[in-house]
């Protein structure tokens, strides 16, 4: 039986499958590491009557190390990863604070979501996702049926 739970509390649009057989101790200190990255990728959703903008504050990152996708059940995800700093042997490292290694996202999208339009940009480290809606003016076709007898 698996369990649904969220990355992020606070998303209402952020479902992830939970395996409670998946984690096992040795993984503790890459679950750390992943937590905080899931933690910092910093994304913002905003509605206009036109589309759906997401933005992501991926510092550092290329657009290469980037992915965007839409899933069937209408679900965008973006991933990547931040690449970590090389390491020489004669470095003395007094602070580590950004953060590196892999990241997703995940947002159940609404109806209304054109998830065949969608454009991604990337520019001095933002992401912007934008797709487009549906017009909410547009009417249902409605097709007549001719009744025989």
């Amino acid at each position: 039986m698996s369990i649904v739970r969220r990355s992020n509390i606070f998303d209402p649009f952020s479902l992830d499958v939970w395996d409670p057989f998946q984690f096992t101790l040795r993984d503790a200190p890459q679950l750390v590491s992943d937590a905080s990255a899931f933690a910092n990728t910093s994304i913002d959703w905003k509605e206009t009557p036109e589309a759906h903008n997401f933005k992501a504050d991926l510092p550092g990152a290329k657009k290469e190390e980037v992915k965007v996708e839409v899933e069937e059940g209408r679900v965008l995800q973006i991933s990547g990863e931040r690449s970590k700093e090389e390491e020489e042997k004669n470095d003395k490292w007094h602070r580590v604070e950004r953060s590196s290694g892999k990241f997703l996202r995940r947002f159940r999208l609404p109806e209304n979501a054109k998830v065949d339009q969608v454009k991604a940009s990337m520019e001095n480290g933002v992401l912007t996702v934008t797709m487009p809606k549906e017009d909410a003016k547009k009417k249902p076709e409605m097709k007549s049926i001719e009744i025989s007898g």
